[in-house]
Formats: structure tokens, sequence, C-alpha cells
């Protein structure tokens, strides 16, 4: 593909422009109204739907990020390192495009609204948000908006972000304009509150690494629990990374069933963007979190209780006529949203009811502390065990791998395949490479600092035994849930990460190199085993290909200016995991059988005409496994049933 047609010069002209309109007194561009909080509440809550809750929700046309139609505009450092056709026709159509944003920006009716991201002694971004609302819907988004950010604070530092929201552009002109080197964004044709959440964090973290700290997305918490050698109370920092859907809200809000009498705890920092330090602290961003509203009341307490409060400020939802909202009706859209407040993070403990949010938004630093914990979370369903303990140099490539899977109710055409994003961050400007290069290089001067004080996990919030089977029909790829994922339960996730903090825990090198979990002081691994479900070439089967598939992505970022030492730690990670799959499969008498065909580059697609093993009646198609007639149905747009809630029909 030919190079995409920037024009660097003429975006800086753009930005002068720009500047020449909104720097101007407010006399002079009567267009533009300038509203605090209090003046948007009335205008806002106007076009919400008022629910038995006392709270209020929303609709949106859009209800979920345009990633794939957002451009970085500036010099080769912000561009996109792989742009697509779409990136190209809208790089191409920018200038245009910013002549019209000039244009609109002096004569359609906008609200600004000032308020403050961070709360700390030399980092506080001042974000000014303009929303076109010639669509009165329009005040909910700076409304929203607001509520999870401070207000301003002159008296703390930082650099100005500007972000521009225009809704009512023609949704065939749908597309996200980033100007990193202006702390300028701007959002067209979607009414969606996310992208300015989203728009003013990635500007955070961005201006972040600039000032040699790494922004992450990633929650964080504080927890408190009795160690079991000592029994002597230890707290520790944990950061939760993970891609939308993988549970990363749930885990930094939830209280992991310690036990309060005795002096343990969760206390909830950040859901969402940190900006790590040296020290092993973290700044946060929000002081209201923007959460998937897919929650249960008994497992998800406290994000249940904050939803269900008065405050919550709802989009997306089931509600019914009689104004009852639905949390778990996803019948009408898979992503819920909501804007809810740290404050109102309850939990009942005996006979009390408490809030869990710490009293700041940052993180301690290490040498306060007891030790800090990097939590990687994925969802897979097929034979990654439910923890994995990893040492530094895995940890890194777990940040680098940023690893989850695609699923029937996110992209049923990639279902079963391997969503890889580095750091589970797609918030990133500009090459990858840099950020995990970053990343290795803070975790291993902390470590070197403080040897005994950190570790690192990964835990699967999918589960094991899904069949998928992936057939060509006349040349096109069709997919079928042979059998269902047996999900790893919420209470067990909950003992598992309890006993990793405690001390209880066991692991063991598994098939991959790293600390496979064998024992769990407080939970039945048995029942997610994967040899229950699938025979040990089908086990190898599986790891070969995952390790193939982060083979490649490591080759993809080694091509965004990967460290060459990190790229070491990768191929030495696939050789270990290749000696370990030899020795397995000649344990089974099939090292030079079976398991040979499960070379790297083995393809997953099963022809529908002349298999290799044809099915037999009551198997897959695919393995061969034992099936039932008895296995419920898949249908389109639900999701399973989680542990100790139900869901709506």
């Amino acid at each position: 593909m030919p190079p995409l047609p920037y024009d660097p010069k003429l975006y800086a002209r753009f930005v002068e422009n720009l500047k020449s309109i909104i720097n101007q007194p407010a006399s002079a561009t009567p267009n533009i109204r300038d509203v605090t909080l209090a003046d948007l509440k009335p205008l806002a809550l106007q076009t919400g739907l008022h629910t038995k809750n006392g709270s209020y929700c929303w609709r949106s046309a859009v209800s979920s990020r345009m990633a794939a139609k957002t451009v970085f505009l500036g010099s080769p450092d912000v561009w996109v390192p792989k742009p697509t056709d779409v990136h190209r026709g809208i790089v191409e159509a920018a200038p245009e495009e910013l002549h019209k944003v000039l244009h609109l920006m002096r004569t359609m009716p906008f609200v600004r609204l000032k308020r403050r991201m961070c709360d700390n002694s030399d980092f506080n971004p001042a974000c000014t948000l303009y929303v076109s609302v010639q669509d009165p819907k329009n005040y909910r988004i700076a409304y929203g908006w607001g509520n999870t950010m401070a207000d301003p604070d002159k008296g703390k530092p930082g650099p100005q972000f500007t972000m521009i929201h225009i809704p009512e552009e023609h949704s065939l002109r749908m597309q996200i304009l980033s100007m990193p080197e202006y702390d300028l964004n701007m959002a067209l044709g979607t009414d969606y509150l996310g992208e300015d959440k989203k728009g003013f964090l990635r500007q955070g973290m961005y201006r972040a690494d600039l000032k040699g700290m790494l922004g992450l997305h990633s929650g964080t918490k504080t927890v408190t629990v009795r160690d079991a050698k000592d029994g002597k109370l230890r707290t520790y920092g944990v950061f939760m990374f993970g891609l939308t859907a993988t549970g990363k809200s749930t885990w930094s809000c939830h209280q992991l069933g310690l036990d309060h009498k005795k002096g343990e705890g969760t206390t909830v920092v950040q859901d969402d963007i940190v900006f790590l330090r040296s020290d092993g602290s973290a700044y946060g961003t929000e002081q209201g979190f923007y959460v998937k509203t897919d929650v249960d009341k008994v497992e998800q307490e406290a994000m249940y209780n904050a939803l269900s409060d008065k405050t919550a400020l709802l989009e997306n939802l089931m509600v019914e006529a009689d104004g009852t909202v639905n949390f778990l009706d996803e019948r009408l859209g898979e992503n819920g949203r909501g804007v809810i407040r740290r404050d109102r993070l309850m939990v009942r403990q005996g006979r009390r009811t408490v809030n869990i949010a710490a009293k700041s938004i940052d993180l301690p630093p290490l040498e306060v502390l007891d030790g800090l914990v990097f939590a990687f979370i994925t969802r897979r369903n097929t034979i990654l065990p439910p923890a994995q303990e990893l040492t530094p140099e895995q940890a890194v490539l777990a940040y680098l791998w940023g690893e989850s899977t695609h699923s029937f109710a996110t992209v049923p055409a990639k279902a079963g395949e391997s969503a890889r994003i580095v750091g589970t961050d797609d918030f990133i400007v500009g090459g990858q490479g840099r950020k995990v290069n970053r990343f290795h290089e803070m975790i291993m001067t902390l470590v070197d600092r403080y040897p005994e004080k950190i570790k690192f996990f990964q835990y699967n919030t999918g589960g094991v035994g899904e069949i998928i089977e992936t057939t060509t029909d006349g040349g096109q790829l069709k997919k079928k849930l042979v059998r269902k994922v047996t999900r790893i339960p919420i209470p067990l996730m909950s003992a598992i990460q309890r006993g990793d903090l405690r001390g209880t825990n066991r692991y063991e090198v598994g098939k991959l190199g790293t600390g496979e979990l064998v024992s769990c002081a407080e939970g039945d691994l048995t029942p997610y085993d994967p040899s229950r479900f699938y025979s040990q070439e089908e086990i190898a089967r599986y790891a070969t290909e995952l390790v193939d598939g982060r083979r490649k992505f490591t080759e993809q970022i080694a091509e965004q200016g990967l460290d060459p030492r990190v790229k070491k730690l990768a191929e030495d990670s696939f050789r270990l995991a290749a000696k370990k799959a030899m020795v397995q499969g000649a344990a089974v008498g099939k090292a030079g059988g079976d398991f040979a065909a499960a070379a790297p580059g083995v393809p997953t697609v099963v022809e529908a005409k002349g298999a290799a093993r044809p099915p037999q009646p009551g198997t897959s198609p695919v393995f061969g496994v034992q099936t039932s007639k008895w296995i419920t149905p898949w249908v389109p747009k639900t999701r399973p049933p989680r542990s100790g809630g139900v869901r709506g029909a």
C-alpha cells in the first residue's frame, strides 16, 4: 500500500485557525456557551428516561467506539502503524473535513465544559470539551463525561487538552481525528460518550509517556490480607490489565471474599487508565468510572450498588415500562454503560454498608506497600489454566501479547480466534514497540530495586472445553459452536486471587513454561482440567496454535521498534514451549505421529469435504471427542449465566 497522504503543514495551519476561534473572548463567539455541570444537569435530564432507582438512562445511536475509524494526524511518530483502506480514505478527506470543522465551530451551537484529569502535584491535564448541541440530546454527552472528571483547579499544573465532539456530522463521514502533538481530538458523526472519555485519556497517556511515566490500560486497587505463613496483615498494590469484556472493572472492584473481621479487605483506586511511575506508584485519572453494566447483584456487589444508585448516569440499557432497570438483559445491545461515582461503591460487611473506594485516586509507591502485583486478565475458552504465575520476563511478554479471544457474542465471524493488543491497550499512539520497551525497562528496574516485593499473574476469566467447528463451503468460512465453554465461576476466580495474595496457592511449571495453578486452598480446580475435555494430542495442538499466533504477533510488533532483547525473550519462550510439547508428545507415544502434524503453522480450518478424520456418530467433526444430543443449542446474542445470579431472559 502506498504511503498515506498526510499533510503536517496543513494540520499546523488548522490548529492555528482553530485557536483563533476558541481563544477569543466569549462575546466574540456567541455560539459557544460556557457551562458547568450544574448548568448541564437539567438540560441533560430532559432527554433521559427516569428509572425506578431515581437514575436516568439515555440511548445513543452509536453504542461503541469507532477504533477502526480513528486516525492520528501529525508527524510520522504518531501515524497508525498498519493503516487500512478506511484509514486511507479518512486521511485523504481530512483537509476538507478540517475546513468544515472550522466553519461549524463558528456557526453551530456548542457548549464548552472545563474539567480536570488526575489529582496530584505535577501532572493534571486541564480538559476542555466542546459539544455541538443542535440536537438537545447531546447535552447528556458533556454531562456524562464531566462526571468522570474533577473540578478545574488552576493551582494544579498540567497540559491543556481540547476535544471537539460534533455528533450531527453525517454517519457516512463518521470518524475520529486525533492530533496528539497538538493535544487535540475530534469525534465526528458519533454520539457515543466513550469517545470523549477515551479521547482525553488517550491524550493523557501520550503526554504521560513523554514525561517518563507509562500510561496503562489497567485498573488499580489495594488489597490487605493475612499472610498464610505468619498470620500478619500485608497490603498489596494491584494492577489489573485486561481487554474490554474480560473483567478488568469487575476485578478492580471485587472484594475477593476476604474476611473483613480479620482486617482483610479491598479498596478500589481506579478501573481503567493509570500512569505508572518509576517508584511503582500510579497516578489515577478519573473521579467517576464509566463501566459496563452487565453486572450481577451477588457477585459484583459494589458495581451493582453504584449502578443502582440514583446518581448513576446510564446508557443503552433495558428499562422496562415501569422504570425497572434490567442490567443483564442485553437483547437491545451488549455494551450498556454507566457513569458511577466512586463513593457509591458500597458493599455489605456484617450489619454495616461501607464504601470501598480509596480516599485517593493514586496508587501509593512500592516502598510504603508490602508488595505489588501485576495481574493480566485474559479470556480464553480451551486449554489455558485459570491462573498462571509469571516471571518478570514472562510478564513483559504478557504485556506484549495482550491476549484474549473473540466470542460469538462479540465478533461471531472471529469466534474462537485470538485477539491480541499490546498492553491490552488499543489507545496507543504511533508504534507499539516503544510501549513494550518502556514497560520492560520499568518492570526490570522495579524488580532490581525490590526483588522480593513484586509478583506477576495471569488470570483466565474464560474457561475450558469449548469446541468451535470451522469449515469452508464454497470458499466461505463458517463457524459452529459444537461444545460450549465450561466457565470459570466468579467465586472460584475470587478464591484463586485470594489465595495468591495470602500465599496458599501452589504452582508447577506447565506446558507453556509458566507456572500453572495446580492447587487452590479454597477452590476445586478438578472440573477445569483440560484433559477432561480434550486428548493430549488435542491439547498439544491448541498449545501449538497459541504459540504460533504469539510468534506472528511478535514479528508484527518487532517492525514497530520492539527492543531486540524483548524479541529474544519471546523467542526463548517459544523454544521452551516447543521443548515441553515434544516431551508431552513423546509421553503419549505421538511424537512422530499426530503431534508432528501440530507443528507451527498447522491450519485451523477444517475443510467441509475430505476431512482427514471423518466424524463418527455422536462425536465432534473437529476433534472426534464425544458429544451429546443434550447439549443446549447456542442462541445468538446471549451470554452464559454467571454463578450467583440470573441473567435476563
